[in-house]
């Protein structure tokens, strides 16, 4: 198993190190003998999920015939910084932009900037979180209060009806944040005898997180699992257990699927993912800001269901393409 992973990864690796060089797709067939532009704003410059996402973004502006400039702040949390490079696009005169693709920091933050771009009649298609405007063409999201109570319904099974745990959560006030924990509350709400002890915010930062779990594990020796809500605090929460020698005994229920994350998958430290598809929504995201263009009916909202992986089922086919969507 070791060896079909390792060489998953080295082809991922391979690929995702030639993504890096690219930042536009420069092919100009479309339909009116024009190239077209789309601008790609993530919520922050690294890491494994939004490097999945523009490698889905990359594949279909070549496809489609598009060219993608992409741009992110350094930070999820700095909303500031996001709605500054909104703002750069559409007040930039030296270059025309014919869509957006926007994952938006805030719920809220970013309505007045997103509705600037309405008003130049310039599509925008929200992905990966929503925002509290109807004026956007189209909202790409994970369904996340159904992945917190799939992690909820994990973390029941894994650990039983009496428990201690805790969640390690990632940016305080974050939409996407909130509904995976209020789903994985309304799980463990049915079990009295489950005790929830603490509730972090590692703000995506890996060593934060390992931080943090290492204070916890140390404080309560007899917590029983840790429930991580995004790919960041996941690998952080795995480094800390493993370094500490705990894996298998204190539970982890992760979510994405970095490779680090599925390391510890099989080295048992994490027991079960609940995994989301970035390549498929940065796919999506280009396609309908090209379909949109091109006068094509899209859906105003798109939901993109999450899945449980864990050892059993990751060498699956199916799951494969999931996990490793750059060799398929």
């Amino acid at each position: 198993m070791k060896y079909k992973i390792s060489i998953l990864l080295i082809l991922f690796i391979l690929i995702l190190s030639e993504s890096c060089m690219v930042n536009k797709s420069t092919s100009s067939n479309f339909i009116n003998n024009k190239r077209k532009n789309i601008v790609f704003i993530s919520k922050m410059s690294y890491g494994y999920h939004w490097a999945t996402v523009k490698q889905g973004a990359i594949a279909a502006s070549k496809e489609f015939n598009v060219d993608i400039d992409f741009a992110a702040p350094d930070l999820e949390e700095n909303v500031e910084e996001q709605i500054k490079l909104v703002n750069n696009v559409i007040d930039n005169n030296d270059k025309t932009v014919n869509a957006i693709v926007l994952a938006a920091s805030d719920y809220d933050e970013l309505v007045d900037v997103i509705e600037k771009v309405y008003d130049k009649n310039i599509p925008v298609i929200v992905i990966d979180s929503e925002v509290n405007t109807s004026k956007i063409s189209s909202n790409i999201i994970t369904d996340n209060f159904e992945a917190g109570k799939k992690m909820g319904n994990i973390l029941v099974d894994i650990c039983g009806k009496k428990a201690k745990i805790a969640i390690m959560s990632f940016i305080k006030g974050s939409r996407n944040a909130k509904q995976r924990e209020d789903g994985l509350i309304s799980i463990i709400a049915k079990y009295p005898d489950i005790k929830l002890i603490s509730k972090e915010y590692c703000y995506s930062d890996t060593s934060l997180a390992c931080n943090l779990t290492k204070k916890l594990l140390l404080e309560n020796e007899d917590i029983d699992g840790i429930v991580a809500l995004n790919d960041i605090s996941s690998e952080g929460v795995a480094l800390a257990v493993d370094e500490m020698k705990l894996g298998g005994k204190v539970k982890v229920i992760a979510y994405d699927s970095t490779t680090q994350e599925l390391h510890y998958l099989e080295k048992g430290v994490i027991q079960a993912l609940v995994i989301e598809n970035p390549f498929s929504i940065g796919y999506l995201g280009v396609k309908f800001a090209v379909d949109k263009l091109n006068g094509k009916k899209i859906p105003s909202k798109y939901l993109m269901e999450t899945k449980v992986i864990d050892k059993n089922n990751m060498y699956l086919p199916e799951n494969q393409r999931m996990l490793f969507p750059f060799v398929w």
